[in-house]
């Protein structure tokens, strides 16, 4: 009894109490059912408003917002209310008074209605929260940093101490929504080593997460889009999230994660499919601008012949609504899909012309760009664009921003700088990354070869810049002592003047700096060197050794961009079967992480370099995942789509030919045949000289077939038959058109007609420069493969380099013809 008396006496007391602590202005704000209430309690109620007060009434008003649609959203209304004013008023007043929480929100809502970032509100609240921000826990922090992105202090020293904070506390840190917030605001201060901590601490929590939690990995990949890291692993749990959900993830969740992906060359078949799918039954369903044009820019570069048509003809009915916004990522798109349709070109073209004078800069040379690819030549528009290019390159301050204005220049007809332009890009060039200095250069090159009349002084100038540009690139390389900042600006850089005046030095600079190169880089420079062609045993060594020590560390999607330089460049590190057979190993379980293109790249990739995983060939080579790939192949750019077909092809040859144990069938004759088609017939003039030259020395051109289609599809430059005596045989009546029949097994170059006994067919190729390391004579992956095969054949393979042939030692007819004398009778006697 005593206990339930003394209970009675405590909740009798708490009643009592109750109706004197309820805030009566607090109770009418929550009953308010609009923003003009909330403002007619703010103008009735200055004198009496608290910090809390002010912290609710803008808690009230960004609910109201955020419960209304995108179109029915009013926030200029709102922040323009004279009430509102008195709102910020009171708030600057009373921020010292404000405990954090509110501090923080109402600078968020504050900045939500469109508040200035230079309003001396938000600056002396941001200051404010400066000076508590340690005491902050995450959740605070996220919403705070939130703020400071707002305002663009991605790279303020409050943006790096709040990095400092979480690098502090990262180990305690359990909630991967508050740290996705964190990671995406905080990516433009941290360091390398901080940026692999965060992607290994996301990979912990993310299996913890509830997967309905899309938001929270649309997040992640957009910090590892901003640190530029390519983390497999954690993009393939993403992309699993992303699928599971797909039924919920709108048409803006989409577009954000479509063009996440493309920033990260990440392309998940699957996903895409979906995707594809679900924004398919979209297009009937926006018909205003704002949405269709988000709609468009996703699906357009997914989009099959269908779903194009469906998008060309919504756009024709609202072309002239555009903003020049629309207009830029309309014309954009259809630059990325290739549109042929020369009537809406002509319209967005049309659109652009009416905005051209409100664009900046960048965008103003990604319009010429795109304009230009979609072969666009209004000559008025092109006038139009080349002065406007020409008065912001004047006035432009910016060197990477310089050189995207001088390279959509060159794009046009009359692509040459006046002097006042070529001054500023003078001016700017000891500030130029070696990209930008590459831009200039080719763009230079483009003028000079133009108009060689273009203004005398002008023209001198252009000649005195180039010398110029190498100085700099020169004096780039050699202070470079950052590999991975040394990346940023190679990956770019291709083009004759980067390859003749540059390369050289760059390949020091990647041996001098080869200590830096990890399993978290090696990608990188793989794919530079076998863009660049250029052979150093030196880098190529580094590279599989680092890649045999962190095997473990590499994930298997990247094993195939390690290859690829020593397949391509026909090199061999000292430790070949261990550095083989380590990316066997790693690839071997994990092919079912490989979308099927893929993995036909790393078939015909690892046989440039006779390696032939069973497991591999096995997983290629059965009808589900011919299925599969023919299925994916419609999602592929059309170059891609091609290049996919070749490559399948030259893997089931080089399977066929050199393991028949495998008794993989051949077939590919078909394709062979129209490959073969598309390309008779032309000849150019050194094959022609080589063709009359051997006409000479083998009794006539009946002797000699040009453009030879051998069994399994290749094509020789020229063949003939030798006798055992060493004379020539005359070719048969077989068409030269005809593909020969072919078998698959061992035997396979006795499935042609047959020969005398004792001939021998002899294929003659001539080698240009592409078939050879840019620095040296050795032969590259593709054409020591295919004398290999052609010798599987039966032919007697003779190779003819295009330094040979082009020598001064064979300047004259008769050197000509004693060297194919020599090449075609003395080897074989050999």
């Amino acid at each position: 009894m005593l206990r339930l008396r003394a209970a009675y006496e405590f909740f009798w007391k708490v009643f009592q109490r109750g109706p004197r602590t309820i805030d009566p202005l607090l109770s009418q704000m929550h009953k308010c059912v609009d923003e003009d209430q909330i403002f007619d309690i703010i103008g009735n109620n200055k004198a009496k408003l608290s910090e809390k007060h002010v912290g609710y009434a803008c808690k009230v008003l960004w609910e109201f917002q955020k419960e209304k649609s995108n179109l029915m959203k009013s926030i200029p209304s709102i922040r323009d209310h004279p009430q509102f004013l008195t709102l910020c008023i009171l708030a600057k007043d009373k921020i010292e008074l404000m405990d954090d929480n509110t501090l923080v929100n109402v600078l968020y809502i504050m900045l939500r209605f469109a508040v200035e970032a230079h309003d001396s509100l938000i600056q002396h609240m941001v200051m404010e929260a400066w000076r508590r921000v340690e005491r902050f826990d995450l959740k605070m922090l996220s919403k705070f940093s939130t703020c400071l992105v707002d305002q663009q202090m991605h790279f303020s020293p409050l943006m790096g101490r709040i990095a400092d904070i979480v690098n502090r506390n990262l180990d305690s840190v359990q909630d991967l929504r508050i740290l996705s917030v964190l990671m995406v605001n905080i990516s433009s201060v941290i360091s390398q080593n901080f940026c692999e901590q965060l992607v290994n601490k996301t990979e912990l929590l993310l299996d913890t997460v509830d997967p309905s939690q899309f938001n929270t990995s649309i997040r992640i990949v957009r910090f590892l889009q901003n640190i530029r890291y390519n983390s497999h692993s954690l993009l393939k749990k993403c992309n699993h999230v992303f699928i599971n959900n797909i039924a919920h993830l709108n048409l803006d969740a989409l577009s954000i994660i479509l063009a996440l992906y493309q920033s990260l060359q990440f392309n998940n078949f699957p996903f895409q499919v979906l995707a594809r799918e679900k924004l398919s039954k979209m297009i009937a369903l926006y018909y205003d601008p704002t949405c269709f044009v988000k709609l468009f820019v996703a699906l357009g570069p997914l989009a099959g012949p269908m779903e194009e048509k469906q998008l060309m003809s919504a756009l024709q009915t609202m072309m002239d609504e555009l903003t020049s916004q629309q207009a830029l990522a309309i014309v954009v798109t259809m630059e990325e899909m290739n549109c042929k349709d020369s009537y809406l070109i002509e319209k967005i073209a049309s659109v652009l012309y009416k905005y051209l004078h409100v664009y900046k800069s960048v965008e103003l040379a990604k319009i010429t760009k795109a304009l230009i690819h979609l072969h666009h030549y209004n000559l008025e528009l092109i006038k139009i664009l080349r002065k406007l290019l020409l008065s912001h390159l004047r006035k432009n301050i910016i060197p990477s921003e310089i050189s995207v204005l001088v390279y959509a220049i060159a794009l046009l007809p009359f692509p040459c700088l006046d002097e006042s332009g070529l001054s500023r890009v003078e001016s700017i060039l000891p500030q130029c990354s070696l990209s930008d200095l590459n831009t200039f250069a080719s763009s230079l090159s483009k003028w000079v070869q133009h108009d060689h009349s273009y203004l005398n002084n002008v023209h001198q100038k252009n000649i005195k810049l180039l010398p110029q540009l190498n100085t700099y690139g020169y004096q780039r390389l050699q202070k470079a002592s950052n590999l991975n900042a040394l990346w940023e600006e190679l990956k770019y850089v291709h083009g004759e003047w980067f390859e003749e005046e540059l390369l050289e030095e760059t390949i020091a600079t990647l041996q001098r700096l080869s200590d830096q190169i990890t399993y978290t880089n090696i990608t990188n420079f793989t794919t530079f060197i076998v863009k660049a062609s250029y052979l150093s045993a030196p880098v190529l060594d580094k590279i599989a050794s680092v890649t045999i020590q962190d095997i473990d560390k590499i994930h298997p999607l990247a094993i195939h961009s390690i290859l690829l330089p020593f397949s391509v460049l026909n090199y061999d590190p000292p430790q070949k079967d261990k550095f083989f057979g380590a990316c066997i190993q790693r690839l071997n379980s994990e092919l079912s992480l490989f979308e099927p293109h893929i993995l036909v790249f790393l078939g015909f990739t690892l046989a440039l370099s006779e390696c032939f995983p069973k497991d591999l060939i096995k997983a290629i080579f059965n009808i589900e995942f011919l299925t599969k790939l023919d299925s994916q192949i419609q999602y592929l750019p059309p170059f891609l789509n091609i290049r996919t077909y070749g490559r399948l092809m030259e893997f089931n040859r080089a399977v066929c030919l050199e393991c028949p144990e495998f008794e993989v069938p051949w077939f590919h004759d078909h394709y062979c045949q129209q490959q073969y088609n598309k390309v008779n017939g032309s000849i150019n003039a050194v094959h022609h000289q080589i063709y009359k030259m051997l006409g000479e020395i083998l009794g006539g051109p009946n002797y000699i077939k040009p453009s030879a289609l051998t069994p399994y599809g290749y094509i020789v430059d020229f063949e003939c038959i030798l006798d055992k005596e060493k004379k020539p045989l005359p070719h048969g009546s077989q068409d030269e058109d005809e593909l020969p029949s072919v078998l698959w097994g061992p035997d396979v170059h006795e499935s042609r007609s047959a020969l005398p006994l004792g001939a021998q067919r002899v294929a003659l190729e001539f080698l240009d420069s592409r078939a050879f390391c840019k620095n040296t004579t050795h032969l590259k992956g593709r054409s020591s493969m295919k004398k290999r095969h052609l010798e599987i054949l039966g032919y007697r393979v003779i190779q003819i380099p295009h330094l040979e042939w082009n020598s001064m030692e064979l300047s004259t007819k008769d050197a000509w013809m004693e060297y194919l004398r020599e090449r075609m009778f003395a080897e074989v006697q050999s």
